[in-house]
Parts: C-alpha cells; sequence; structure tokens
C-alpha cells in the first residue's frame, strides 16, 4: 500500500469518528477550515522549489550534537522531510515509509534527516516509537523551516482547539510562537542546489518516498560526471 493510500484510510477513520479516535465532527470541522485556509492563503507558492539554492544550516540531534548541512552535504546528496511532530500521526505515517525507503536513498549514496520543532525528548521518542534509523534534528523557532519557506503561524482558533484538545505545541517545542512547518520535502544535491522539491499546505497528503528517486540518481550521476 503506498503511503498515500495509508493516510488517507487514516482520515477517513479519523473523520468518521471510529474508534479509538472518537473525534466529534466539531473538531473535525475546524481542522478542515484551517487547512483550508492555509491552502488558499497561496503560502505553499512561497517556499523554495527545484532550481533554487539550499540554506545552509546547523541544528541539534537528538543527543545535543550538532549536525551541518554542509557536513551531510561533503558526503553525498541529502533528503530532508520537515514534518510537524510526533503528536501527528500522518507525520509518523511519513516517518515509517522513509525509513522504509532509507536502503534505496543510501544505494544512490543519500542521507536522509528530518526536521521537526519538537524538542530533544520528544525527537527521541519519535525515533523510537517509528524504528528509524535516520535522525530527526530539532528546528526551535521553525527558524530553518522559515528559510525554506515553510513556517507558519497556527489561526486563533486552532490554537483554541489545539489547547482544549490537550495538543500544547508550547511544551512540544519548547517555543510559545504557535507556529509549523508546512510537510515540505527536498532533494539537495552535493553542490547545494535543490533538485526537488514537495510542499504541500495540507497536511494529509505526502508525497511517495519513491517520487525522490529519479533527483537522487541525478545528483549521483552528476557527481560521478
Amino acid at each position: 500500500m503506498s503511503l498515500q493510500a495509508k493516510l488517507d484510510a487514516f482520515k477517513a477513520d479519523f473523520e468518521a469518528g471510529k474508534p479509538p479516535y472518537n473525534v466529534p465532527a466539531s473538531v473535525i470541522e475546524v481542522m478542515r477550515r484551517a487547512t483550508a485556509e492555509l491552502v488558499a492563503s497561496g503560502a505553499a507558492e512561497h517556499t523554495l522549489k527545484a532550481g533554487d539554492k539550499a540554506p545552509s544550516f546547523t541544528l541539534s540531534d537528538p543527543e545535543g550534537n550538532p549536525v551541518s548541512s554542509a557536513d551531510l552535504l561533503a558526503k553525498g546528496p541529502l533528503v530532508i522531510s520537515f514534518y510537524r511532530g510526533v503528536w501527528c500521526p500522518y507525520c509518523n505515517m511519513e516517518l515509517q515509509a522513509l525509513e522504509a525507503a532509507l536502503p534505496a536513498f543510501h544505494e544512490l549514496g543519500a542521507n536522509l534527516i528530518a526536521i521537526s520543532p519538537q524538542t530533544a525528548v520528544n525527537s527521541r521518542k519519535a525515533a523510537r516509537q517509528n524504528h528509524l534509523d535516520f535522525p530527526i534534528l530539532s528546528d526551535t523557532h521553525n527558524s530553518v523551516a522559515a528559510a525554506f519557506g515553510l513556517r507558519f503561524a497556527l489561526p486563533d482558533y486552532l490554537v483554541d482547539l489545539y489547547t482544549s484538545l490537550k495538543n500544547d505545541l508550547p511544551s512540544f517545542n519548547g517555543d510559545d510562537s504557535w507556529t509549523l512547518p508546512m510537510p515540505g520535502r527536498f532533494v539537495i544535491d552535493q553542490d547545494g542546489m535543490i533538485l526537488y522539491a514537495e510542499v504541500n499546505p495540507d497536511y494529509t497528503h505526502r508525497p511517495e518516498p519513491e517520487d525522490m528517486l529519479p533527483a537522487l540518481r541525478k545528483a549521483a550521476q552528476s557527481h560521478i560526471g
């Protein structure tokens, strides 16, 4: 089953209020409204695209060690997945799909990292729960996400909903800004050029990991050449 098929199946059960979710229709309506408004805002049109230069960055891994994009790119192409946090089931399913594709990325000489605004303890939890063999880096204040054009502020009514559901993003992220990244996937070649970019303001839609393989093959051939 494809990643998107799994996401669609989960979404159908979740929005239908099936156990164990039992989510009221009013909650679903607020979530749909926020997503529709983000889509309509055109925010995704202002993100970095294929052909743009990727910003360089240094972020901490769950053990507090600095990880720099320059060091990673010195080893080969880089796959980056920006995601919301361990509290997001769609994100966890995406991480699992990326883990399954990791051997194919490594075969093409690429490294994979995930970037989230969450704290190190939550990154460790995400890695443990999803059995990940690639690092999750903490992007405090969504600063790197902002450099890629992904950061957005949650509307007040969605903040109220998250608060009522005990989905306390300031605690998850160690940051009071109530901002998140739009889910984004990028392939960057060793020269720092973005070869592949996929951003969707609707967090229930994610690209397939296999979609990045042509860009990774191009990066590998370019390096050999």
